[in-house]
């Protein structure tokens, strides 16, 4: 074991490289040895081997501490691991455990793995840019007020959306003229620029990726191929929707690519505030003024609901800010059966205006009550007189200098 190098050593960092460090200089050695850019050269497979052996070892953090403890002995596999534990790792690795650790750091196959050495997905054809292909979705935000969204409605709305050109049927080529393939990717849709070792595909400049070229553009769309447009839609609000509820009209968005399916239309609903009722769910509250005699004296008002008004049983004494609940008078949900609830808050108000015999009579029964009659004024003035006598003895016992 004392014939190896040392690790760190091997990829040229100091011992207390951090984990970036040893990586980045794993990988510039392991491309600079790498067998496919020295094909043949036995020396340079070697080095790969010992710079990919040295990686594996310090990019672990387990593996690292006991090479750090141990060196080399940590892995001697005679010795069954001892000391430092776990073993099994002579540090000569093969060729092909190599290249998997190797691929393994750096994305795989499909990823930075091919990009580096021009395999895999970087000789892949792209589908045909000229294929027919759906239009996109359009989303929209749609104002509507508490009643339509209580009870429904039908509105036509103006969606501006997105067609293949009529007049070149979305090829962007005057009429009498086509597109042409594109001279720089061949069609492709795609270049691929070397530089020695890598091979990068990237999206062609001169196409866009379409693979062909306008020579001769459509005087209407200016060689785009698309129009823009603005449509009207015949959107059915169903009761009880709320806002932030999504309505999919489908078909209804931009118009499909070459024949393509059109996308579709995606509402999402905002429903505006009344300034009658407040609506939280299906539930729906109402805020009623209440005459002072029959919160007193209890009777009946009538109240607005969803439905037109009804009557409402007010028992004698009630307070300002009781709510009474009506159970299954409120919105109707958009699906199923469920209904919610109507909720009646009232506020005690004091008439204004009286006349001198509203007046007198109202002076007369307020002169008629006792503290009994109002047991919230009594409660009220019993913790003030319990605060006064607190805060006299208080006094007494640190009288002022």
């Amino acid at each position: 074991m004392s014939t190896k190098r040392d690790c760190y050593e091997v990829l040229g960092v100091p011992r207390d490289a951090t984990a970036d460090q040893i990586k980045k200089a794993y990988r510039k050695l392991a491309m600079q040895y790498h067998p496919d850019r020295n094909p043949g050269d036995k020396s340079a497979e070697e080095k790969f081997k010992e710079v990919t052996a040295a990686y594996e070892i310090l990019s672990n953090a387990d593996s690292r501490a006991r090479y750090d403890q141990f060196g080399w002995a940590a892995f001697d596999p005679a010795s069954g691991g001892h000391p430092g534990g776990g073993g099994g790792f002579s540090g000569g690795i093969s060729m092909e455990d190599a290249l998997r650790m190797f691929t393994g750091a750096f994305g795989g196959e499909g990823g930075i793995f091919d990009s580096f050495f021009g395999g895999g997905s970087a000789r892949r054809r792209p589908a045909d840019p000229d294929a027919p292909a759906p239009g996109d979705d359009i989303a929209v935000e749609l104002p509507v007020s508490f009643e339509e969204a209580a009870f429904g409605a039908h509105r036509e709305i103006a969606v501006d959306a997105t067609d293949d050109c009529p007049e070149c049927s979305g090829t962007g080529a005057s009429n009498g003229t086509k597109r042409e393939t594109c001279s720089q990717c061949g069609g492709s849709g795609v270049v691929v620029r070397s530089n020695g070792f890598f091979q990068m595909q990237q999206t062609c400049p001169k196409c866009k990726g379409r693979g062909s070229i306008v020579k001769h553009p459509c005087r209407k769309c200016g060689g785009s191929g698309r129009v823009r447009a603005r449509r009207t839609v015949d959107l059915t609000i169903p009761p009880g929707i709320d806002t932030g509820s999504r309505l999919r009209v489908p078909g209804r968005g931009d118009g499909g690519h070459r024949g393509g399916p059109a996308g579709h239309l995606f509402v999402t609903v905002v429903v505006a505030d009344h300034d009658l009722f407040v609506r939280s769910g299906l539930d729906v509250r109402c805020d009623v003024p209440l005459p002072a005699h029959i919160a007193a004296l209890g009777g009946e008002i009538t109240i607005p609901s969803l439905e037109g008004d009804i009557s409402l049983k007010i028992p004698a004494g009630t307070q300002s800010g009781k709510i009474f609940a009506l159970r299954g008078r409120g919105i109707q949900a958009p699906r199923g059966s469920a209904r919610g609830d109507f909720f009646v808050r009232v506020h005690v108000e004091v008439p204004e205006a009286l006349s001198g015999q509203s007046s007198d009579l109202l002076a007369a029964f307020g002169a008629s009550l006792k503290d009994p009659n109002y047991p919230r004024l009594a409660e009220l003035r019993r913790k003030a007189a319990l605060f006064a006598k607190r805060r006299d003895a208080l006094r007494k016992e640190t009288p002022s200098k």
